[in-house]
């Protein structure tokens, strides 16, 4: 009998099944392995989710499109809109610095967009990744519901109710209006106006159109509070005193 062979078929043979013990250790071993290759994609997503969650409710980042608003805001600044300034019972003031949806006001028609382009420029507005739609727009409050603001005095300043209002914040240069306007603010809307006035198209430029040139406060997005980038650029956007002495609109009492 050739033995040395027999030892040698042996040899080859599959290893003897490990037992249910030795399966359940490997599988409880493999198991982490697995779920930690897939981690960094489920963390990216959760983070895209909650970051897209926080930029509907909360606070949006806001990419500044054009030069409207200088030297207050530049293009390119990425400023936060805190969407809950007006959210429970507050009321844009005059001289807050505003985000709003100008489509009845400043756009009479929506612009054509592809769907898909749409979609992924929206979400990435939303991070403050990408322009935002052509329909947004920010600008400050000048006068509310009720204001009569009018252009201009003999000093060429924009008066509110009647009181002369000095914007401090206006581009180094430009005068506060070159149009010439006197308007009583409708109930329940904003008359707004760029920093930037010479460069600006604003309440004014609409006064003709269906939508009068004022913006209804139910479209306001929010109130832009910070400029969080670039970080030389870091501020917040404070309500200026221009029209801490302006008058109520007459027959508004309280």
């Amino acid at each position: 009998m050739d033995t040395d062979a027999q030892l040698s078929e042996r040899d080859r043979s599959p290893d003897p099944d490990q037992g249910p013990g030795q399966r359940s250790r490997s599988a409880r071993f493999l198991t982490p392995l697995a779920r930690l290759r897939y981690r960094p994609v489920t963390l990216l997503a959760l983070c895209l989710v909650f970051l897209l969650l926080l930029s509907t409710f909360v606070a949006q980042p806001f990419l500044i499109p054009s030069s409207s608003m200088e030297n207050t805001l530049r293009i390119g600044d990425r400023v936060l809109v805190n969407k809950l300034a007006y959210r429970f019972g507050g009321e844009p003031r005059r001289g807050d610095v505003v985000v709003f949806d100008g489509r009845g006001s400043f756009v009479q028609s929506e612009p054509e967009e592809n769907p898909v382009t749409g979609l992924l420029r929206g979400a990435g507005a939303a991070l403050g990744l990408a322009r935002p739609a052509e329909t947004d727009y920010v600008k400050r409050v000048i006068g509310i519901g009720g204001d009569r603001v009018t252009c201009c005095d003999k000093r060429g300043r924009i008066e509110v109710n009647g009181e002369p209002v000095t914007e401090g914040y206006l581009y180094p240069g430009d005068a506060p209006s070159s149009v010439e306007f006197d308007i009583v603010v409708p109930e329940g809307k904003l008359w707004v106006m760029g920093d930037h006035r010479s460069k600006s198209r604003d309440s004014r430029d609409h006064l003709g159109e269906p939508g009068g040139g004022v913006v209804p406060v139910g479209k306001v997005i929010g109130r832009a509070d910070w400029i969080s980038w670039p970080v030389s650029r870091w501020s917040t956007i404070d309500r200026p005193p221009s029209f801490d002495a302006v008058p109520a609109p007459a027959g508004h009492h309280g």
